[in-house]
């Protein structure tokens, strides 16, 4: 398995692909990970995140927990837009679907809050959705 917080990323980017509701909203080249507020909107751009480690599940299995920040970015479309994105990829990422991890299973995984900050820019529309999971691999 690659690193949890790649593995988590690949697994979000690639349900919220899956979506007709978030994709009709952002185009798929703009749903990536990354750390700056983006060239193009709108935009979906996942964090680096965080992993804590948590030894062997077992005897040849490890687990982490995993944090990162989902931030939705628009340009010239207002707050309510992001807000709108938001709401969307929230759907998607609905617990009764399970993530499917590469090379490893996501035990848990929830949205645990959604924030809208202004940025100083005020053309600018921003959320942040904040998520954790817990992943196990086989070592």
């Amino acid at each position: 398995m690659i690193e949890p917080t790649i593995a988590l990323q690949t697994a979000i980017r690639s349900r919220l692909l899956d979506r007709t509701a978030v994709t009709v909203l952002v185009d798929p080249d703009h749903i990536r990970a990354g750390s700056t507020r983006p060239d193009k909107t709108p935009a979906i751009i996942m964090s680096d995140g965080t992993t804590e480690l948590h030894g062997y599940d077992y005897t040849a299995q490890r687990a982490a927990w995993v944090y990162l920040d989902i931030h939705i970015w628009t340009l010239d479309q207002g707050q309510e837009a992001a807000k709108a994105i938001a709401f969307a990829v929230c759907n998607a990422l609905d617990s009764k679907w399970k993530l499917q991890i590469e090379g490893g299973y996501c035990d848990h995984f929830e949205v645990t809050r959604a924030v809208y900050p202004r940025d100083p820019d005020p053309r600018y529309g921003h959320a942040v959705l904040s998520v954790e999971a817990l992943i196990r691999w086989i070592v």
